[in-house]
């Protein structure tokens, strides 16, 4: 009877534990904040392929960047396979880019849509959290064309993997800037039924070398992310370089400083020290002379 009693306890007590353990875990659990994830694809013709990882909590109602966690990306080619393509960790703005070689470096579905899922494991502050983005393959075909002794910027649109032509999509087009690029033309320009668009370059703008760079974006497509055509054209007014930067003014570099400047300090500098050496010198004689008659007297 006895013996039954202390097994019924010890049942007793392990369910009880049980319940703390599990209370425990879900209070802590619940006291963990969460990260949401946010993924943009962008295609640069001719140059890079890269997602731009964005990651964020919302603590005491208030939205603030996560920084330094390890986010890893694969390629979901089906429901049940993934296959790992890399992980990028976030800086201090919550931000991190992962760059692909390649499209070629992934694969696309049947329908050659292009899946890709960004997944963060969690921590001892964020719950786990993950991202799935899918898009499609698109190129754009840019050209600087002349009619008429105007010059024009022509681009088409067209599915990579289909070879169709995008119709009824809105293009721009931009020149780079230092700070923010400039729109040339109308604010929208929608591709044709050949999935192209004609924008005429009305103003004449200065480049250096006469280089103008100019952009033809695809830009937040929810079929194709954002794509990027870069042209550059040898159309733009001279520059004349006015910038002293490389003589010897006041405002250039260490190394280019005015000769004034070199010598007129250190002759300063130098008459300092020397009058500095000469009274020291006539001290020295003064306190030796005054020895001397101390001596004798």
């Amino acid at each position: 009877m006895k013996h039954i009693i202390k097994i019924r306890y010890i049942i007793y007590l392990s369910i009880a534990l049980m319940f703390i353990a599990f209370g425990f875990q879900k209070n802590y659990a619940q006291s963990k904040n969460t990260v949401r994830l946010k993924a943009d694809y962008f295609k640069i013709i001719n140059g890079d392929i890269y997602f731009d990882i964005k990651a964020s909590s919302k603590i005491d109602k208030q939205t603030v960047d996560v920084s330094n966690i390890e986010i890893l990306i694969s390629n979901i080619i089906k429901d049940d396979e993934e296959i790992e393509i890399g992980t990028v960790t976030t800086n201090m703005n919550g931000e991190g880019r992962f760059t692909l070689k390649s499209l070629s470096l992934i694969q696309p579905d049947s329908t050659n849509t292009y899946n890709i899922n960004f997944a963060f494991k969690g921590n001892t502050d964020f719950k786990k959290a993950s991202k799935t983005i899918s898009f499609k393959d698109a190129n754009i075909e840019a050209e600087l064309i002349e009619k008429d002794s105007l010059n024009f910027i022509k681009a088409t649109l067209f599915d990579a993997s289909s070879n169709k032509p995008l119709t009824d999509r809105l293009l721009t087009v931009q020149l780079q800037r230092l700070f923010k690029p400039l729109r040339v033309g109308s604010e929208f320009n929608s591709t044709d039924e050949s999935g192209t668009i004609i924008v005429p370059i009305k103003e004449r703008l200065p480049g250096v070398d006469r280089i103008l760079v100019f952009e033809v974006v695809l830009k937040d497509s929810e079929d194709y992310g954002t794509v990027k055509s870069i042209i550059k054209a040898p159309i733009g007014i001279p520059i004349v370089d006015e910038s002293t930067f490389d003589e010897r003014t006041m405002w250039s570099p260490r190394n280019k400083t005015p000769y004034l400047l070199l010598i007129f300090p250190n002759l300063l500098i130098l008459a300092l020290w020397g009058l500095i050496i000469y009274l020291i010198i006539n001290l020295y004689k003064i306190s030796k002379s005054k020895l001397k008659n101390h001596e004798n007297s």
